[in-house]
């Protein structure tokens, strides 16, 4: 049996079991077997190595959510800005994972892959459970149940930031979140997208198209950029309907991550529907109290260039958040740029158009289907900088002729 076969085998059958467990057992006992089940799950595929390199890690990952939740017992219901610490210390963490060089962590011998699985959204989602509890929309979690959401297989290598609100639901009162062939489907349609129809795209993309160390005619950069935007779509998306599948399949609801952004307008309207629940997390988390803050020194009047450096701050974030080097911050750059934009074009917009107007403006097809061919092309340009090191870079200029 080949290894691929072996893989999705196990995760079959660790959704067979999940499902057992929370459709035929209730309360502790079943919130423990389901902890111990995912934590085994994450160890077979994260961590396992027959001569056991990865298992300090492994414990590691564990003892950093065990502080985590230390900060959280301590901080989060009390008063004033103690809960600050607890809502920093997932994020602390995970900045010290990111940036810290790997001989931190072991030296050469050990690869630099395991100490990052999920834990970028691992930070983000025990720091919003943190706002959850101290805005009152949940109760301080157990330590089990801490621990079960923390380590719930589906959501930890690329999201979606489930927040603890959802996952609460499943452990107090399992009702089906999809019927059980649509979980299914779902689940399927997602491994069709991320393991053949991406792969197909990933074929014409950089790595395959431009890095074979031969010359190629310009039109080829845009080919490239194009495939590899279709590329991560299918491969993010695809592995976030597994995610809604298989915890579907388990009664866990989890948020979706994606809603059709390719046919998105504008850049604003394109991260509203890329990657939702990190736009959802940066709106609640710094958006909306940064626009207020700025928006009263500056006053009403200047109230709308408030919004726009929240927006350029916003999204210059969540490029340095998708990777370590100066691409990265050039990538958070344009994506500010684009949103930007789009805010100030739509106030020009309704300005010198009116209401009506711009109404009419925004029903008109021809409108529409440029607006998306521009958002579309834009975004793919853009990923140039997201998907290639700055080596890679100049391989891929220096190659076109």
């Amino acid at each position: 049996m080949s290894k691929q076969s072996i893989l999705i085998f196990e995760l079959f059958a660790y959704i067979f079991v999940g499902w057992g467990v929370m459709t035929w057992l209730k309360g502790k006992m079943r919130e423990a077997l389901f902890l111990l089940l995912n934590l085994a799950a994450l160890y077979v595929f994260f961590f396992n190595a027959p001569d056991g390199r990865y298992l300090a890690t492994y414990l590691a990952y564990i003892v950093l959510a065990l502080i985590c939740y230390v900060a959280l017992r301590l901080t989060a219901s009390k008063p004033g800005s103690l809960p600050w610490i607890a809502f920093f210390t997932p994020l602390l963490f995970w900045a010290l994972v990111r940036y810290l060089p790997p001989s931190i962590y072991g030296g050469s011998h050990l690869p630099y892959g395991p100490l990052f699985v999920g834990i970028s959204y691992l930070a983000f989602r025990l720091s919003h459970l943190v706002v959850e509890v101290r805005n009152g929309v949940v109760a301080r979690p157990g330590l089990v149940r801490y621990l079960g959401y923390c380590f719930f297989l589906p959501t930890i290598p690329v999201g979606p930031i489930n927040p603890y609100s959802k996952y609460q639901r499943a452990l107090e009162g399992p009702k089906a979140v999809l019927p059980m062939g649509g979980a299914l489907i779902r689940l399927l349609v997602g491994l069709v997208k991320f393991k053949f129809v991406g792969s197909v795209f990933f074929q014409l993309s950089y790595a395959n198209l431009l890095l074979d160390d031969h010359y190629h005619p310009w039109i080829d950069l845009p080919v490239a950029m194009v495939c590899y935007l279709l590329f991560l779509y299918c491969n993010f998306s695809g592995f976030c309907d597994m995610a809604i599948g298989a915890a579907a399949l388990m009664g866990v609801p989890v948020a979706e991550n994606f809603e059709n952004p390719l046919a998105a307008r504008n850049m604003r309207e394109f991260w509203n529907r890329w990657h939702i629940t990190l736009s959802q997390y940066m709106r609640d988390i710094l958006f909306s109290p940064l626009s207020k803050f700025l928006a009263r020194i500056f006053g009403p009047s200047k109230a709308n260039h408030a919004v726009a450096i929240s927006i350029f701050l916003v999204f210059l974030l969540i490029g340095i958040w998708h990777g370590v080097g100066w691409n990265y911050v050039a990538f958070g750059l344009t994506q500010s740029l684009g949103v930007t934009s789009v805010f100030y074009y739509t106030l020009w917009l309704k300005k010198k158009l009116g209401r009506q107007g711009f109404q009419a403006y925004n029903e008109n097809r021809w409108v529409q289907a440029m607006a998306v061919t521009i958002t579309f092309l834009y975004f793919s340009a853009t990923l140039f900088l997201f998907a290639n090191t700055p080596e890679e870079m100049k391989k891929i200029i220096a190659c076109l002729r």
